[in-house]
């Protein structure tokens, strides 16, 4: 049932995250939709739970993110990530939709947008996910471009990912990023991660060698009243991800297979992101396991470097 209107809208914090936000003790935002549309059952509550834990055992309070019942939630309960995790039904919220999720009585997993917008509204300074949103291919036309990128554009976030999907078209991604602000830094290289591949074959400027040294830009960034996320991208380790000639070859036939199918607009990023697990055995959903593993652990880090220093 919606909520009374009083309430609607109104943002839930966990009472741990809310008091570690205000004692200073490190929190790390994720997001819902791994777990709501990003992997499989069981799987995917298996990672969820991994993510909380990993966290935990580091001293970093987990702040997962999502809507229950129409009610956004800042720090959802093991029992909300179950219900998200199990049950059909359950939507795609990303920042546009929030309102009506809230109105209708929704429960839904929180894209990157949305969980970003949430995170910053608790506090929360620091959110590892996956991989971004961006700019599709065939964006000249389509104008298909994800809410993620203007999102962050206007908060003041850190953001770990593995860089955007080998699906969109980075080069374009890589412009917008510049033009909307954001400041792009790999971690340890000055490869642009292509998330189930290492180095998209792109470069970017900037590198950090570490988790202070990006809390060290992050505060520069206060200090001088920008308000943008910081995008730190952190490849997947090398002999984690898809072979690179695989992903390649698996990725022209995904894109040929879309457009002789006539998949367009919202629809192309499931089926490409389907047909490569199919193709490759399962094996992209590993490397999609292993990215979020290793952007969680780096996350657990920087939001430890940046309560330290405060």
């Amino acid at each position: 049932m919606p909520s009374p209107h009083h309430t609607l809208g109104r943002v839930v914090v966990a009472p741990e995250v809310s008091d570690a936000v205000t004692r200073g003790i490190p929190v790390l935002a994720l997001e819902s939709t791994i777990f709501t549309h990003g992997l499989p059952r069981p799987r995917n509550l298996e990672v969820a739970r991994e993510a909380e834990d990993h966290l935990r055992r580091r001293g970093v309070v987990p702040a997962t993110i999502g809507v229950v019942d129409g009610r956004p939630t800042v720090g959802l309960s093991p029992t909300e990530i179950e219900r998200l995790s199990s049950e059909d039904g359950v939507v795609k919220v990303s920042l546009r939709d929030l309102p009506v999720a809230a109105a209708k009585g929704l429960s839904g997993g929180t894209t990157v947008a949305a969980t970003a917008f949430l995170a910053s509204r608790a506090g929360i300074r620091v959110f590892s996910t996956g991989g971004l949103g961006g700019v599709h291919r065939d964006a000249q036309q389509t104008f298909d471009e994800s809410a993620d990128l203007p999102t962050l554009a206007g908060l003041p976030l850190v953001v770990v990912s593995a860089g955007v999907k080998s699906i969109l078209d980075i080069p374009l991604t890589l412009e917008r990023m510049e033009t909307l602000n954001l400041t792009v830094v790999g971690y340890r290289t000055t490869d642009y991660p292509g998330f189930y591949i290492a180095d998209s074959g792109l470069d970017i400027e900037y590198s950090a060698d570490s988790a202070g040294e990006i809390a060290d830009i992050a505060r520069a960034r206060d200090a001088l009243g920008i308000v943008s996320t910081l995008l730190v991208a952190r490849p997947v380790d090398a002999d984690h991800q898809l072979p690179p000639d695989l992903h390649d070859a698996v990725l022209a036939r995904a894109l040929d297979a879309a457009a002789a199918a006539g998949v367009t607009g919202h629809n192309t990023t499931p089926f490409l992101l389907d047909y490569m697990q199919r193709v490759t055995g399962g094996r992209s959903l590993d490397v999609n396991v292993e990215v979020y593993r290793g952007n969680v652990a780096l996350g657990a880090e920087i939001a430890a470097a940046l309560a330290g220093a405060d």
